[in-house]
């Protein structure tokens, strides 16, 4: 069997593929090996599906996605069918042309948790802001806001005091989870990247019979779970030029911010 058939690709997009400007030109080169090498390149990402639909439909990409920081997991269905699936337990959905592996809460769940911490503090969420407020506040294009606004499984926050700590506390409460990403602090269920990506690993073990090599690649904090469960993890360099804080020892840390970082190691990866 060919190594490109062994190696699995897990990526997180916002500061590691993509740069401050949502560009992904810096990173073309380990891109285009990719496809040469067919390795599928799976993003995991707290981006909605919407979202990620678009950025898949620009690199041409056709392997699963995971959204929304694990919420779930889509699998086009002429990639791993269904009987593979069924072989490892997990309850799955079918939606448009997807098995649909459901690990997050409902939207209106988090929402309804939501609205209780907005009586009590100066929180403000995707659900509160227009399409405009957050095409203004993320930097992004007034078509990209509709899609970040079409949320599933979490909801995208800011805190507007300094009760962070109170916030917190009051989410473990309402047996939900905070989470700590590049732009914004996500309200979600207790799904996270890594398990998303330990089912994907599991699938793919069972399509190409225990021959895989996983790598993942992030920058920050809500990547550790994802880091965590592969065979190469690679953290990115932030755009301060910081690294994420508290980051595991196995922890493969890269010199270059974001898509130029990303580039660097896919290369160094793949060329070995």
């Amino acid at each position: 069997m060919k190594y490109e058939t062994k190696c699995i690709i897990f990526t997180d997009l916002d500061g590691t593929l993509l740069d401050k400007n949502y560009n992904y030109k810096k990173a073309k080169l380990a891109l285009k090996l990719i496809k040469k090498k067919k390795v599928p390149l799976v993003f995991c990402t707290s981006k909605t599906r919407a979202e990620i639909e678009e950025y898949r439909k620009r690199l041409h990409n056709s392997d699963p996605f995971i959204v929304e920081n694990g919420g779930a997991i889509f699998i086009p269905k002429q990639v791993i069918n269904k009987n593979l699936i069924k072989k490892t337990s997990f309850s799955f959905k079918s939606k448009k042309g997807y098995y649909v592996i459901e690990l997050g809460a409902p939207y209106s769940k988090l929402i309804r948790v939501f609205k209780k911490i907005k009586k009590k503090f100066n929180v403000k969420g995707f659900s509160d802001m227009s399409v405009k407020t957050i095409a203004k506040d993320a930097k992004l294009p007034l078509n990209e806001a509709k899609l970040a606004k079409k949320r599933e499984y979490e909801e995208p926050f800011k805190i507007l005091d300094k009760n962070k700590k109170k916030i917190i506390d009051m989410i473990k409460i309402n047996k939900l989870r905070f989470i700590e990403g590049t732009r914004y602090y996500h309200l979600t269920s207790k799904n996270d990247k890594g398990k998303a990506v330990r089912i994907l690993i599991k699938l793919y073990k069972e399509k190409y019979k225990n021959k895989i090599k996983s790598i993942a690649l992030g920058d920050s904090y809500n990547d550790y779970p994802m880091l965590n469960v592969v065979n190469k993890p690679f953290l990115i360099q932030r755009f301060d030029s910081s690294w994420a804080k508290k980051a595991s020892r196995k922890f493969i840390k890269v010199r270059g911010i974001a898509s130029i970082g990303w580039n660097k190691a896919i290369l160094g990866e793949l060329k070995k």
